[in-house]
């Protein structure tokens, strides 16, 4: 399966991701993810300053105001789009 990167607060999503079989890797710092074909993240501290880095080629997902269950529902639907 795929590897995702997700925010360390974001335990809920992190343990469905793994119960469907995908390798959930914890982003602590920047470079984390690098190897990730999706990354999960809180969005409490989404471009704060302005400035914008891009470290991975994957899609990023903001789970703000979503459910675990939802927020799995579009990585999936994320990595078919990146499939065709």
């Amino acid at each position: 399966m795929a590897r995702i990167g997700v925010e360390q607060s974001l335990t809920s999503v992190s343990e469905e991701l793994t119960s469907k079989g995908h390798e959930v890797i914890t982003l602590k710092q920047e470079h984390d993810a690098e190897s990730c074909d999706c990354c999960v993240i809180s969005g409490q501290d989404q471009n704060v300053m302005g400035i914008q880095d891009h470290v991975t080629q994957g899609t990023v997902i903001n789970a703000d105001g979503m459910s675990a269950a939802d927020v799995c529902e579009r990585v999936e639907h994320a990595l078919e789009s990146q499939i065709q």
